[in-house]
């Protein structure tokens, strides 16, 4: 099974339909809320180069910034 982490806010539509597709497909995932969470804003910033999200990372080397369905899913190995 693959790692997944989002970096998300709570008011961001794209996390939300990225989080939705993980439930669907049964990938777990852990959520970071870089809105409240300094520090793992910080890491997003740092790892991203930029403060949009989501940013999702799978097995702790592909960085998506948005929430690009078809990539996500090639990477994880599963239906888009």
């Amino acid at each position: 099974m693959k790692t997944v982490e989002i970096f998300s806010t709570p008011t961001c539509h794209f996390c939300h339909m990225a989080k939705d597709f993980f439930k669907a497909n049964n990938i777990p995932f852990t959520d970071y809320n870089v809105a409240s969470d300094m520090e793992k804003q910080k890491e997003m910033i740092d790892k991203s180069g930029q403060m949009g999200v989501p940013v999702i990372i799978i097995d702790n080397k592909d960085l998506i910034v948005g929430f690009d369905q078809e990539k996500v899913a090639e990477l994880l190995g599963v239906a888009a």
